[in-house]
């Protein structure tokens, strides 16, 4: 099915259904609202450690908020990005396919100079217009990160509004790109604002949850936070217009020994962000029939180009970090919330990915799943508390890969092969590959599968 009938199929065949049929959408009406459709929050934090908040068992980051939407909702503790970067969970959470099926360049970070006139492609179906040919208005605030020129931009791809920067790193205060350019935009055009992102982005959510409360809607918050450079909420701009900044002055201005603290307070801004956010949501009436995710696009830095060791994120018990498959490359904190829907202070272990994300938001009100999909519906896990179904999942950047199944991950760098039972062993200190044999040789034969299915554009398969 293309991207064109699909939509056509799901304006024309859905969206009277998902806005009147009270009785078959979870949720309760406001009396605000004319519709049982609920709204969608989801919030992305950017670098953000599987071990940086208190419900994660961080014991020096103040995390308060976070904390209470974990016991008011459902904690993963086996919650996957898509890929170990930016640009690859962000590409695999609007499409709900494995971020390969676009090239090989969507494995690592969209790079502004190698990248600069490419994007996700037009021709797939997206999570905002899936939403938005059910009736939803959708916004995004935040970080893009998926193209730097039309028609690569947010509002091709669904979004009513954006507000936020294309880029992967820019400045927290003036919004100056890695090479000295402004990078603040709304809609289609630069629109610089003086603040700090996080407070920025906060806000301009709350004025959309504002305007937009008598109708269902769909808000992507995607923080920078707390990505590079590092900057807390109350220090003076790093970067000016005009400088290039493609090497280690793109970390920020702190010197080694300098970081912890400031990371720290990236942290706790982010915290206070998601308080504003549930506040406003609480204060609009709108809390019960609103569905709030939280997750982090990869996992956090230990350490940068063998600086700043120990300074930076916390990936907990797990091994490696951002751009690694291991799992502190991509096993990442997650929360889900809904009052009176999934049942308050609930763990599971579990294991889903961002991919998921899209399926699960038109299951959840009875919208078509777009054909081509690879991720796989969570409403029974939300909702019921089921089991997922068993699937093989996978992971890969450049030369290295990984493969999932049930405890067992196989990893694959060149020709090094190590497996893991991650049961007995989440830091992956210990290679069992000698004793299990058959069980690599069956989990390379379903990586080399995969690997051939994604690399293959599907439009090429069918001539």
């Amino acid at each position: 099915m293309t991207r064109r009938s699909f939509l056509r199929r799901f304006g024309l065949g859905v969206t009277g259904v998902a806005l009147s049929r009270g009785a078959a959408l979870p949720g309760a009406a406001s009396p605000n609202r004319k519709s049982t459709a609920p709204n969608f929050i989801l919030i992305l934090a950017d670098d953000l450690g599987y071990g940086d908040l208190g419900c994660y068992g961080n014991l020096k980051n103040r995390t308060p908020h976070l904390d209470r939407l974990a016991r008011e909702g459902l904690r993963f503790t086996d919650f996957h990005s898509n890929g170990p970067m930016c640009s690859p969970t962000r590409a695999a959470l609007l499409t709900g396919q494995y971020q390969q099926r676009f090239g090989r360049i969507f494995e690592g970070a969209l790079s502004a100079r190698e990248h600069a006139h490419t994007g996700l492609p037009l021709g797939v179906v997206t999570l905002p217009e899936s939403l938005k040919h059910a009736g939803y208005t959708t916004g995004m605030f935040g970080k893009w990160h998926l193209g730097y020129e039309l028609p690569h931009l947010p509002t091709r791809h669904g979004f009513d509004e954006f507000r936020g920067l294309l880029t992967g790193d820019g400045d927290h205060h003036s919004h100056i790109s890695r090479s000295g350019d402004e990078d603040w935009w709304h809609d289609e055009r630069i629109e610089m604002e003086a603040g700090y992102s996080v407070d920025l982005l906060t806000q301009h959510s709350i004025d959309f949850m504002t305007r937009n409360k008598a109708r269902p809607f769909f808000l992507y918050l995607a923080h920078l936070a707390i990505h590079f450079p590092w900057q807390g909420p109350d220090e003076p701009a790093h970067r000016v217009k005009g400088r290039d900044y493609w090497n280690l002055s793109k970390l920020g201005p702190h010197a080694e020994g300098q970081v912890r603290s400031v990371v720290q307070q990236m942290v706790e801004a982010l915290d206070a962000s998601v308080g504003r956010i549930m506040a406003a949501l609480r204060q609009l009436d709108l809390d019960n029939n609103t569905v709030v995710f939280f997750a982090s696009d990869n996992g956090g830095y230990l350490d940068y180009a063998d600086r700043f060791a120990g300074e930076i994120s916390s990936n907990g018990p797990l091994r490696g970090q951002k751009g690694d498959v291991f799992e502190g490359g991509h096993r990442v904190p997650a929360i889900a919330w809904w009052p009176g829907r999934i049942v308050a202070g609930t763990v599971t272990h579990e294991t889903v990915m961002t991919m998921d994300l899209l399926p699960t938001y038109a299951d959840l009100i009875g919208a078509p799943i777009p054909a081509g999909v690879d991720g796989t519906t969570l409403r029974p896990l939300l909702l019921q508390g089921e089991v997922m179904p068993e699937r093989d999942l996978f992971w890969r950047k450049d030369e290295s890969c990984a493969v999932r199944r049930g405890p067992w991950k196989l990893v694959r760098s060149g020709r090094d092969v190590q497996l893991f039972n991650l049961d007995d062993d989440l830091g992956e200190r210990t290679d069992v590959s000698a004793h299990h044999s058959m069980r690599v040789k069956e989990l390379l034969a379903s990586l080399a599968t995969w690997e051939k299915d994604v690399d293959v554009p599907r439009a090429q398969r069918t001539q």
